[in-house]
């Protein structure tokens, strides 16, 4: 779920409150799930687990939240900005499959299904991520798109 552009800036999302639903799918508010590691660089709290920042990271995405995308990519894999398309709307997620990311893992893998509306033409992301632990915080690396 990257895409490269020469200057950073949030996307006209949907406004997501801490009240609202999660959109990763998990049964909690925004702000009691996702929102927490969005707000990270105020509170310090990072996703426990490469589950917890795919998911985190899929949030960012529907909120056009660019700055957290950024801060939890891999720095030898991240782009030098990011510029999300504002026609896109995700909507929902799907966890497929996990490898490794724990607590007690160095690195892992997150299998996944991505839905989204593009100009009103449905879609699905399917990707296998690879995520990396860098100064004890899980970050994204790359991934892989299934067919």
């Amino acid at each position: 779920m990257s895409r490269r552009s020469s200057r950073p800036k949030r996307s006209a999302a949907p406004a997501l409150t801490a009240a609202s639903p999660c959109p990763c799918g998990l049964p909690a508010a925004y702000g009691a799930c996702c929102g927490r590691f969005h707000a990270g660089d105020r509170t310090g709290e990072s996703a426990p687990t490469a589950e917890a920042l795919m998911r985190s990271r899929y949030s960012a995405f529907v909120a056009g939240d660019t700055a957290y995308l950024l801060r939890t990519w891999h720095p030898a894999t991240r782009p030098p900005a990011l510029e999300l398309d504002p026609a896109m709307r995700w909507s929902g997620l799907e966890i497929v499959a996990t490898t490794d990311g724990s607590a007690f893992h160095a690195t892992g893998t997150v299998t996944f299904r991505a839905r989204y509306r593009h100009h009103g033409q449905r879609g699905e992301l399917h990707e296998r991520s690879t995520f990396e632990r860098v100064g004890g915080a899980w970050v994204y690396v790359d991934g892989t798109f299934i067919e």
